[in-house]
């Protein structure tokens, strides 16, 4: 008998993200995904609401969303959507959830970053190979969740407000670039980290592994030039000299950098470099899911 299909939907700072699955011996089995860059955290605007445009974005994409569960045969039951550092921070959350609930009919749950920063970890572990102390790096469009666990066990978990999206809005948004964009946002996440840069530390990891868009973007970029998909400070480091080069936010001349992931690229690798240099990492590997699969596990498991 095959199981009923179920639905992960994240609405994120930068991309609005569905997975649908089926069960298969005790596991998700992934059948289709659906994304749409929403990047509604550059409609924040400065009195903390969203603004319209942004929130029509959303909304859009939540009415496509909608038409595919209708496609897919996943029952109102079977869905969960879950809403993290944007509609965490704006002042008018409950303006978005009633008109989306207009176009897609399920609650949207709005979690903590410390919830959120779980999900992540639990995705990670159910997805990537490897044993060992891992410190675990997820970097959103408003937000960065940090995890250091051991196997299941968690052992720190923090969620701070640092992501692609508001630092591209913040020192990356003036063509072309300085090298002191990269210095002012390295000084920003310093800020951030706080007192949790010595806490990392002092818990120490075997190794590192990265989640989202922005690790992702600079993996891709890696693997369609034919390179080792590791990202190390030197990788990093080559590329904010190809991004200081770029005379546009299209960044064309950027081999391998897919146009989708232009916009906050940039951002992106500013808040990497900021943490290999600050953490003393040494590499960095893409991990083989996060949030949406620690969503995804949570599904599995009620529905078995």
């Amino acid at each position: 008998m095959t199981s009923a299909c179920y639905a992960a939907i994240t609405l994120g700072s930068n991309s609005f993200n569905m997975m649908v699955a089926r069960t298969v011996s005790h596991q998700p089995k992934i059948v289709a995904k659906y994304k749409r860059k929403v990047r509604l955290a550059e409609g924040i605007e400065a009195d903390g609401s969203l603004n319209l445009s942004a929130m029509t974005r959303g909304i859009d994409c939540l009415a496509m969303f909608a038409d595919m569960l209708k496609k897919e045969g996943v029952s109102a039951d079977n869905v969960e959507i879950i809403a993290t550092a944007t509609l965490r921070k704006i002042s008018n959350a409950d303006v978005f959830c009633q008109q989306a609930v207009k176009v897609l009919p399920h609650p949207i749950r709005i979690i903590s970053g410390i919830e959120e920063a779980e999900l992540i970890y639990q995705g990670m572990a159910a997805t990537t190979a490897g044993s060992g102390r891992r410190l675990v790096i997820d970097i959103g469009g408003a937000s960065t969740e940090f995890i250091i666990g051991d196997g299941n066990k968690v052992l720190l978990k923090t969620s701070l407000t640092m992501g692609c999206v508001t630092f591209n809005h913040s020192f990356f948004n003036q063509f072309p670039l300085q090298s002191s964009d990269f210095d002012h946002a390295r000084r920003n996440v310093e800020s951030v980290l706080g007192d949790y840069q010595q806490e990392l530390i002092s818990l120490g990891w075997q190794s590192v592994v990265g989640a989202s868009g922005s690790v992702q973007s600079v993996v891709e970029l890696l693997s369609a030039r034919g390179e080792s998909t590791d990202i190390t400070l030197d990788v990093l480091q080559q590329l904010k000299q190809e991004i200081l080069m770029q005379s546009s936010a299209s960044m064309l001349g950027i081999n391998g950098l897919k146009p989708e992931r232009a916009p906050t690229f940039a951002a992106g690798v500013a808040i990497l470099l900021a943490l290999f240099e600050l953490l003393n990492i040494e590499t960095l590997h893409l991990s083989g899911g996060a949030l949406r699969e620690g969503i995804l596990h949570q599904l599995a498991q009620r529905s078995s």
